[in-house]
């Protein structure tokens, strides 16, 4: 499970523009990563 604090691990994912963008793409920045665990699912 992920705490706030914790590094994240590497990862790729496409942007908006469909664009990929990797974590390494954003050293030096700060991140935020927001993501809904129950989205695409029912409840």
């Amino acid at each position: 499970m992920a705490e706030a604090g914790n590094r994240a691990p590497s990862f790729s994912v496409p942007n908006q523009d469909g664009v990929t963008v990797s974590l390494e793409s954003l050293a030096g920045k700060r991140v935020l990563i927001w993501f809904y665990p129950k989205a695409d699912t029912r409840g």
